[in-house]
């Protein structure tokens, strides 16, 4: 496979919006499941599956299993400056349009963090039995 082949199967892997979405919070967020996917964009398991499938084969995102899921991350550090520079060639006053979130992803390290943040500092009484 010569160099432009290789760079017109990652172009074209990158040439849908929902890949791009995906794409940007994978450089966001750095490595996520795809109940965390479903969950940021709005998007059903099987539409984001089929997506990052595509991904896969263009070389961009790696997967890794960790019990029943699956998680996903950028194969290649230059892909957020890639979408930098197109956003850059965007029309002033245009933007990439955000999905709305459809809630909190119910994955178990998603559910930990949400643990974590939720946990309060321990307040430690003074010897005088004052707080």
């Amino acid at each position: 496979m010569n160099g432009y082949r290789w760079l017109a199967k990652r172009m074209k892997a990158l040439g849908h919006p929902v890949r791009l979405e995906i794409v940007e919070v994978l450089a966001t967020e750095g490595e996520s499941c795809v109940c965390h996917l479903e969950a940021r964009l709005g998007l059903r398991q099987a539409n984001i599956s089929q997506h990052l499938s595509r991904l896969r084969e263009a070389g961009l995102v790696t997967d890794r299993r960790e019990g029943l899921n699956v998680y996903y991350s950028l194969a290649d550090e230059h892909v957020p400056s890639l979408l930098a520079e197109g956003r850059r060639g965007m029309p002033r006053g245009m933007a990439p349009a955000r999905r709305r979130t459809k809630g909190a992803c119910p994955c178990p390290r998603c559910a930990h963090e949400a643990r974590k943040a939720r946990v309060t500092p321990l307040r430690i009484a003074s010897q005088d039995g004052m707080h």
